[in-house]
């Protein structure tokens, strides 16, 4: 049952609640009259501040009351019945994120071009995203309307950069004061209210590491199991982000960190039986040391970080050779049809992969080639795949062979087509002589087993 009230809109009218963006067809949302445009500003009589609000609020409820501004400025009261597991079928605006206070001597952000994308340039600092996409957050200006939204709404995980438990080294790392420095007293607000929490470490030579480093992976196992993991990952250094301050992370820091981090996950995995604290990816490359095993990730709580990443595709490349087996290796060659190509990737990955791809190409009779790209639009020790822009790879694209080319998939944006550097993969691929791919590991995957067939190229080129 759906009940309107309209009464004209008020003028001066304060921005709050949350925009629609789309309504499906048939839905809840298009029954009631919904539209683009208009905003949800209160359920129940709850102000609604953005999506998370709203399906908090309107989560279990099979009574309702909207409040709705129209985008043609009316405001409607909806009384709604429904179903409790009914959807109302209506998207919304993004979050619009808060913005960070501290001054980190390694920010990111600090390290892009004056022509990156005006995106680049937003640090945020906010427990919504953390919860949503494992953005990480300092906790160092959380409020107290945000400390009790996290606990309300159960917003766990949350995802908290650390960096260092002493805190005079903290505050020194994220330019602040001592006093805001000290977030022990919020964590343990967050874990008494059971949200989980995964720490990270922004591993800073001569600043963080050694004996400031093995303090806080105990501190923070102490807080175990609510703190669930520490992941480890090397400051990152461009052209542009060259404070004095920082030093550099060399292959042989990374080897002594691994040796220092071995015995203390050893230690932790016979305390606590889980390695606990993990170190990211980049760390093994750089030393030239192969990943741990499966095993040693567990159930990879923080793979997003680029922590388990090189493991699970390792796995995921040797159950596509077991899937391709001597059978299809016969086939392909007794047709004439190998498949001719090349696979872009960053400089540090491209070792790793070219020893997988020579494994393919001997195994199933495949001819690809890897092309180990630099970073010129980061410079600096800047070499990972996922911060390679259309620029990079033109200037590599002399190194092409075959017929086609591929690109990772993570140098694009997750919501549209686009580089950091503001290229979009549609004027990447006019500037090639050749088809390109941006694809993913199974799409990858699926290419290989059909051999980049007419429909295959059609349906990768739709993903894409």
């Amino acid at each position: 049952m759906y009940e309107f009230a309209v009464t004209p809109a008020v003028n001066q009218i304060r921005r709050r609640g949350v925009t629609i963006t789309d309504v499906t067809a048939g839905s809840i949302g298009a029954e009631l009259e919904l539209e683009p445009g208009d905003r949800i500003m209160r359920v129940n009589g709850r102000v609604v501040r953005d999506y998370l609000d709203f399906r908090f609020q309107s989560s279990g409820e099979t009574d309702l009351v909207f409040d709705v501004r129209k985008h043609t400025g009316e405001d409607w009261e909806l009384n709604i019945e429904r179903d409790e597991a009914e959807d109302f079928g209506l998207g919304f605006e993004q979050i619009v994120p808060r913005q960070c206070a501290n001054e980190c001597l390694f920010c990111f952000c600090k390290g892009n071009p004056e022509t990156a994308r005006p995106s680049l340039f937003v640090r945020d600092e906010d427990v919504r995203l953390s919860f949503l996409y494992g953005n990480y957050t300092t906790l160092t200006s959380i409020s107290e309307d945000e400390m009790r939204r996290v606990i309300e709404q159960r917003l766990s995980p949350q995802y908290v950069s650390v960096h260092a438990t002493d805190l005079e080294v903290r505050a020194y790392l994220l330019g602040i004061d001592k006093e805001r420095a000290d977030i022990s007293g919020k964590m343990q607000q967050m874990i008494d209210a059971g949200i989980e929490i995964h720490a990270q470490v922004v591993l800073c030579p001569k600043i963080n590491d050694g004996e400031i480093l093995r303090r806080t992976i105990y501190d923070l196992a102490k807080l175990h199991p609510h703190v669930r993991s520490v992941a480890i990952v090397p400051l990152g250094l461009t052209r542009y982000l060259n404070d004095p301050r920082l030093t550099p992370v060399t292959p042989e820091f990374c080897r002594t960190v691994i040796k220092e981090v071995s015995t203390i996950q050893r230690d932790l995995k016979d305390k606590l039986g889980t390695t606990f604290a993990f170190l990211g990816d980049e760390i093994y490359l750089k030393a030239g040391r192969n990943v741990p095993s499966r095993k040693h990730y567990g159930d990879s709580p923080q793979i997003e970080d680029g922590v388990g990443m090189v493991r699970g595709f390792a796995n995921q490349f040797d159950s596509l050779m077991r899937a391709l087996g001597r059978k299809h290796l016969s086939e392909e060659r007794s047709a004439g049809r190998a498949l001719r190509g090349s696979v872009m990737t960053g400089t540090l990955f491209a070792p790793v992969l070219r020893k997988m791809i020579e494994r393919m190409n001997q195994q199933a009779g495949t001819r690809l080639e890897v092309v180990a790209v630099e970073n010129d639009y980061f410079g600096g020790d800047v070499s990972v795949a996922g911060l390679l822009t259309g620029g990079d790879f033109l200037a590599a694209r002399e190194q092409v062979r075959g017929d086609f080319a591929i690109i990772p998939k993570v140098a694009l944006k997750s919501d549209e087509p686009i580089m950091l550097d503001g290229m979009s993969f549609e004027e990447l691929q006019g500037q090639f002589s050749v088809p390109i791919y941006a694809l993913d590991f199974p799409a990858f995957a699926s290419a290989v087993k059909n051999g980049f067939t007419p429909k295959a190229q059609a349906r990768i080129s739709e993903a894409t």
